[in-house]
């Protein structure tokens, strides 16, 4: 999820004026998926001997989140296909809400996870981000043979709370009167606010604008909806075997650390904290996040 964090989050990591982030050079090429709902864009990095790794975006984000990290896990052996969820960016998404939910974006994982498996012959590494790691987890709870592994990455145990909840309160009056577009000002107002926002480098500051811009309306309400009444699924998760890590930020001002942290304990899963970085590891700290990655990775295929 890609908005300002709460008033109070713990000061943001020094971003160096040349760190484009999501604009990070890359080796994927485009392509898109049939969703349930229309073509879904996607980054791909073509094959990798290591396997493949399918990861999902949380609100308001896009595949371009995980851009720091496909050349760096394309080095290190791995396939990676990053893709913009129903309604996000460069993925058309349908005007009724609720074909938003959990369990359709979930429908649209699978989807692709099910081409993906068909080329490479063998079962996925999938990692989602936020409230991608909400839907992801519906995947994998729906077809667990699809997938090796599965990553959450600043993701939670059930419904997102606190302050960044708050903020999706104000969207449904905010669309109802001017659309996506009075989302985005009211939110660029609030941003600039933020420390973490103003040492965003401009070319960046104008992909974000434009990508949010492009957000389906009854997306972002849809997905808003489903965010915030998504219940613990954390048990059935365990119950299926599927090897999980649990990987955030040290600073993570979404779902908090001690509850992802939680969440790991109750899973019996590796939990991995990422230094210098919030809710947005892969691009607030790429290093630290390949290496973990990675070493996950090694760790289920030995």
């Amino acid at each position: 999820m890609v908005l300002p964090g709460a008033s109070d989050s713990p000061a943001p990591p020094a971003v160096a004026p040349n760190d484009l982030r999501q604009l990070a050079d890359h080796n994927a090429s485009s392509r898109t998926f049939e969703g349930g709902a229309g073509p879904l864009a996607a980054l791909d990095t073509g094959p990798g001997p290591e396997g493949t790794v399918l990861m999902v975006a949380g609100y308001t984000g896009s595949k371009e989140d995980f851009a720091p990290l496909l050349a760096p896990l394309s080095a290190s052996g791995y396939r990676v296909v990053a893709i913009d969820q129903r309604g996000q960016f460069e993925s058309p998404g349908p005007d009724d809400p609720s074909r938003y939910s959990v369990a359709e974006l979930a429908e649209d994982v699978v989807a692709v996870a099910r081409v993906l498996r068909e080329e490479s012959g063998a079962p996925l590494h999938l990692l989602g981000h936020s409230f991608g790691g909400l839907v992801t987890r519906a995947a994998v709870l729906t077809e667990p043979e699809l997938f090796r592994s599965f990553t959450l990455l600043g993701s939670g145990p059930a419904a997102l709370t606190g302050g960044r909840a708050e903020l999706l309160d104000h969207l449904a009056p905010l669309l109802d009167e001017g659309g996506v577009e009075l989302v985005h000002r009211t939110m660029e107002q609030l941003a600039m606010t933020d420390p973490k926002a103003q040492a965003v480098p401009a070319p960046t500051r104008e992909f974000y604008a434009r990508r949010f811009l492009r957000n389906s309306g009854p997306g972002l309400r849809g997905m808003a909806d489903a965010m915030t009444s998504e219940p613990d699924r954390v048990e059935e998760l365990k119950a299926i075997g599927v090897p999980v890590l649990v990987a955030h930020g040290e600073a993570d001002d979404a779902w908090m650390p001690h509850v992802q942290e939680d969440m790991a304990k109750r899973l019996g899963a590796r939990h991995e904290v990422i230094e210098d970085s919030i809710h947005s590891p892969a691009v607030e700290n790429p290093p630290k996040t390949v290496a973990v990655l990675c070493d996950f990775w090694g760790s289920v295929a030995a």
